[in-house]
């Protein structure tokens, strides 16, 4: 049988668990020829073992299998930092409206009292 040439070969990928059971198995192995036999199984080599090894011991699959896939969390101190500040924002909304009012309040007192005198004050008959 030829092999389709349009078709690219599929890179293995082996999974944290599946490198570490194979890990342990050879670890395990004590007759000689075990190894061996465990590669020939598997369809691996023994350098892509020797990786792994290293990769273990150098503690990247507890690395590996921890982390979680997706969009990151949101810390909780960024998430109250927000929430801050959206509570600020509206805060200082409401002093600028309070401002507001308190400036048109003296515009209509003012308006009042010139209103009063004006009224209060005698007409002259000319």
């Amino acid at each position: 049988m030829v092999p389709d040439p349009e078709s690219k070969p599929q890179r293995r990928k082996f999974s944290t668990e599946y490198k570490l059971r194979v890990l342990r198995e050879i670890d395990a192995a004590s007759e000689p020829g075990q190894i061996g036999e465990i590669l020939r199984r598997e369809g691996l080599y023994s350098q892509i073992i020797s990786v792994w090894r290293r990769q273990r011991d150098e503690g990247a699959f507890e690395a590996l299998s921890k982390r979680k896939r997706g969009p990151k969390g949101v810390d909780p101190l960024v998430a109250e930092n927000q929430q801050q500040a959206a509570r600020i924002a509206e805060l200082e909304a409401e002093v600028a409206t309070l401002r507001d009012l308190t400036v048109a309040q003296g515009k209509v007192s003012a308006l009042l009292q010139d209103l009063s005198h004006k009224s209060a004050a005698p007409k002259s008959n000319g």
